[in-house]
């Protein structure tokens, strides 16, 4: 099988009479059957896996051929197993719409080489973007690439698995949960997996659940904000954040997820955290310690350490809460809403920053429910804008070749039925 390999490499590069340093990338059975081949005069952005598999330095053979100098010594030999994930910035849910914004933390546990080749168990790491790096829609928003090597494919894929999901990432949606998924997944595992696997399973149930409880992870939150608060206070920072010696009413807080609006009703009294109301899912809490950064629960009789980070986008502030049952990202809810915020009844808005290329309809125009509007290009994809209702066109905002800002508004479509 490996010999069949290998010619088959040479053969192709004798084909063409090539000279220089290139990469034979095949798709093969265990019976030697190519179902894919493909050649480049360039490495694969797959070719760390070649590295880990081989401990050779491909990079710098390159080179070594760029300048002239032969190849030497036997052909490399394969040993152990290795598996590559692609860390996105985009969200798999929803069309896989490319993320854009500040990296503010991205973290990585066990990682025993970077741009290297790592030992026969380990993590290897190539990324461009560090902490506090700006991902703009103009490039590929491929944040890194992270490698696994190990004696065999079920360990890669399982030793990778648990790195992608401890993995901290914040500020921007990323495709980390949808790699744990598919790593996991009974016919990756089994080899069975194939290009239609992510029209064969939708990405939204692949990853369900995936994400901590939003109704814990806001009760998480009001109480690791109650700590920030008690530690920045300039007197009685001792004190619990809202202490009262006589019996008082519940503090309020407000945290938003996605779509969902989570309130938290709680205050601290003499047996400890209190809450108007548990969540959903939850029969008992108890809270042991509580820093700005990190709250521990005893949750229905189990021990939990949740990890607590900040971060703001604009005047927009951030909570992540990070536990071993999943992330979370919530903004917090302002107390008071600006009316001057409040966009117009059927506002279409654009998902993602980017360059109207294609518009469909104009003012006046009555459309259906799920009809298309217009296109956005970024990040080499396009993206089409349909409106949730029918209607009437009454502002039609934006031109083609016009660039906008995620959030903008495109459209206003008023309901027909208004």
């Amino acid at each position: 099988m490996r010999e069949r390999l290998l010619s088959a490499a040479r053969n192709a590069a004798a084909a063409v009479d090539y000279r220089g340093a290139g990469t034979v990338e095949f798709l093969a059975d265990e019976r030697g059957r190519f179902w894919f081949l493909e050649m480049n005069t360039r490495l694969q952005v797959e070719h760390p896996v070649t590295e880990s598999v081989t401990g050779i330095d491909l990079v710098a053979l390159q080179f070594d051929v760029a300048a002239g100098i032969p190849l030497q010594g036997d052909e490399p030999t394969m040993t152990g197993h290795s598996i590559e994930a692609r860390l996105y910035a985009e969200d798999p849910a929803h069309d896989w719409q490319p993320q854009t914004g500040t990296l503010h933390v991205l973290d990585l546990p066990g990682v025993t080489a970077e741009f290297d080749i790592a030992a026969m168990h380990g993590i290897r790491l190539d990324s461009g973007v560090r902490n506090g790096s700006v991902v703009g829609a103009n490039y590929d928003a491929m944040l890194a690439k992270v490698i696994s090597r190990a004696p065999t494919r079920a360990e890669a894929a399982r030793e990778l698995a648990t790195a992608l999901r401890h993995t901290r990432i914040h500020g921007l949606t990323t495709n980390r949960d949808l790699l744990v998924a598919s790593l996991l997944h009974p016919d990756f595992l089994a080899g069975t997996a194939d290009t239609g696997f992510y029209t064969q399973h939708d990405p939204a149930e692949l990853t369900r659940g995936a994400a901590l409880d939003p109704e814990l992870g806001a009760v998480v939150a009001a109480v690791a904000d109650a700590a920030a608060e008690r530690s920045s206070a300039v007197a009685l920072g001792g004190m619990p954040s809202g202490f009262r010696n006589v019996p008082s009413g519940f503090q309020q807080r407000r945290y938003v997820a996605g779509d969902c609006e989570l309130p938290v009703s709680y205050r601290f009294t003499r047996a400890g955290l209190e809450l108007e109301r548990l969540p959903t899912r939850i029969g008992r809490l108890t809270l042991l310690s509580s820093r700005s950064d990190e709250v521990v629960l005893e949750v229905d009789g189990v021990r939990r350490s949740y990890r607590v980070g900040r971060f703001a986008t604009g005047d927009v502030g951030s909570v992540v809460v990070e536990s071993n049952d999943g992330s979370l990202t919530l903004t917090a809810g302002a107390r008071f809403i600006d009316p001057a915020t409040q966009l117009d009844a059927g506002a279409l808005v654009a998902p993602m920053p980017g360059t109207v290329v294609r518009i469909a309809v104009e003012e006046g125009s009555t459309v259906e429910a799920g009809e298309q509007l217009l296109w956005l290009e970024a990040m080499k994809m396009e993206h089409v804008v349909t409106t949730p209702t029918a209607g009437v066109v009454t502002k039609m905002l934006v031109a083609t070749g016009q660039q906008v800002e995620q959030g903008a508004v495109l459209a206003v479509v008023e309901d027909s039925d208004r």
